[in-house]
């Protein structure tokens, strides 16, 4: 680990995940466990064992040969990347096939350990909880697809409903349908009505998880023109979606917009995908659907933390990983989640629980772009942060995060840049992430980003509406014309009267 670049977590061992599905094998080797877990390398192929399982019992024998194959190189790819630990996971068509055991034998000896075939139960517990390791809290009822089932499972803050399992995944529903579309309605719509558990998830939130449904809400955006291409959190009315769906599950795929980007493979599977998200929107009624980008292989990584880091804040880990490896100073952006908070109490701006998270977020994260270019620091920051892999934020929150950071850079007032993620963000959070940045401004021209001065800064209420930045007398030539010009941007985005004063010394009134 004494070798690692810069660039890693020194203190995560990694780890790896092998997925055997119905449809496709995944490899993903993780940068270590942790409760917004990093991945260090994915690969995947379409190896089809489920295909032609319903009319055979059997697994595909061309995918069986493939996967071999493929076992040796994913094994070598583990132990290449240093992988301490490699777990392996199979599910609807291993479990099920005849030859299931055979092929489970055969690649635990290619493999060199023990593979963990789920059961339906399993299946569906592993995906609640990815569901709810990406979601701060997660509320709703979240259904996976595969290549062979189908699982749905009630999820309310921590709590795990019961599951179910139906054979409704796009390869299996395909082959019991002989390829009609019609037949394959029919029957999802049957299954699904043995899910009474759909009925409890009324106006609640449907989270959709599986390659077909993230490949479905990636031809949606694109449908939509939507301006943020991060998956996790993408969220669909369901009302608006129904014409999508119902064009995607007449086998007019080739005509959306995007589909170059999805594999050849997984088109085929589209169709049954939208049939059955169509039946499922019928019976539950929820009130949004929401794409979740973790299933069975981060549920199951969740399980192996400890319980105190499962209650862990996933955003505010994330940050603060990206802290430690890009900031100047982690203790600094721990400081100024402090003086942020009593920044906004004493300018009477109050936060929901989720506006304090973001704030908190957005703190740790001011300080990741100082490499950059000057000018461009606040549009490399925004780039970063839009585009990372974080989890427990929805999309608005995001654009928060990322916006906050470029103002801090660039300027409350510059409206040249992004304004797509300006008007996804809100107008509430566009408001607070130009207080945020104006905030930022003012405090690190007083800090030279380093630790030990914000601590002492303080803000002082001078009478007739007045608010004082109060420099302590030992940080008193800190105090200059510059932070004043700052503060001054901070009083017109607040609308607050203000000064700049150095305790028992001058001050400068700011307009």
């Amino acid at each position: 680990m004494a070798q690692l670049s810069q660039g890693r977590l020194k203190d995560r061992r990694p780890l790896s995940i092998i997925d055997i599905g119905s449809n496709s094998i995944r490899l993903v080797v993780y940068e270590g466990l942790a409760r917004s877990p990093t991945l260090l390398f994915n690969e995947k192929m379409l190896a089809g064992l489920g295909r032609g399982i319903v009319s055979t019992g059997k697994l595909d024998p061309e995918g069986v040969t493939r996967s071999m194959e493929e076992f040796r190189r994913f094994r070598a790819l583990s132990e290449q990347a240093g992988a301490e630990k490699m777990y392996v996971l199979a599910t609807a068509a291993a479990r099920e096939a005849i030859n299931g055991p055979d092929f489970i034998q055969r690649a635990e000896d290619v493999l060199g350990t023990k593979i963990q075939v789920l059961t339906g139960r399993e299946e569906a517990h592993y995906s609640a909880l990815g569901v709810i390791s990406g979601f701060h809290p997660a509320d709703g009822i979240a259904g996976d697809l595969g290549g062979g089932s189908l699982e749905l499972v009630d999820v309310r803050g921590e709590e795990i409903g019961e599951g179910i399992t139906l054979p409704l995944g796009g390869l299996r529903l395909q082959d019991m349908a002989k390829g009609s579309p019609v037949a394959a309605a029919k029957i999802a719509q049957a299954e699904l009505a043995r899910a009474k558990l759909l009925k409890g998830g009324q106006g609640r939130t449907f989270y959709a998880v599986g390659g077909t449904w993230r490949n479905l809400a990636r031809l949606h955006m694109n449908a939509t023109n939507y301006p943020l291409e991060v998956m996790h959190h993408y969220q669909m009315d369901p009302v608006s979606l129904v014409p999508f769906l119902r064009q995607v599950a007449r086998g007019e795929v080739e005509k959306i917009k995007g589909i170059e980007g999805v594999s050849k493979n997984r088109r085929s599977l589209l169709p049954y995908g939208a049939l059955v998200l169509q039946e499922i929107i019928t019976a539950m009624k929820p009130e949004k659907i929401v794409v979740s980008a973790l299933g069975v292989r981060e549920g199951f990584l969740f399980s192996l933390l400890e319980e105190q880091e499962q209650r862990g804040d996933p955003l505010i880990s994330a940050a603060e990983e990206l802290a430690v490896l890009r900031a100047r100073s982690v203790r600094h952006a721990h400081e100024l989640v402090e003086w942020t908070r009593s920044s906004f109490a004493a300018f009477g701006i109050e936060e929901t629980e989720e506006e304090a998270r973001y704030r908190h977020a957005a703190c740790l994260l001011a300080d990741i772009g100082w490499r950059a270019h000057p000018e461009y620091r606040g549009r490399q920051s925004l780039n970063i942060i839009a585009h990372a892999s974080f989890i427990g934020v929805d999309h608005p929150g995001r654009a928060f995060l990322a916006l906050a950071n470029l103002f801090r850079h660039d300027g409350v007032f510059n409206d040249s840049f992004a304004p797509e993620l300006k008007e996804l963000a809100t107008p509430r959070y566009l408001e607070r992430a130009r207080i945020l940045g104006a905030m930022m401004r003012v405090v690190y021209l007083l800090s030279a980003s380093m630790p030990g001065v914000m601590p002492k800064l303080r803000w002082e209420d001078r009478g007739n509406g007045v608010l004082a930045l109060v420099i302590p007398r030992e940080f008193g030539q800190l105090y200059g014309e510059r932070p004043a010009g700052r503060l001054a941007q901070l009083a017109k985005v607040t609308g607050r009267k203000l000064v700049l004063a150095v305790e028992d010394g001058p001050s400068i009134a700011v307009k």
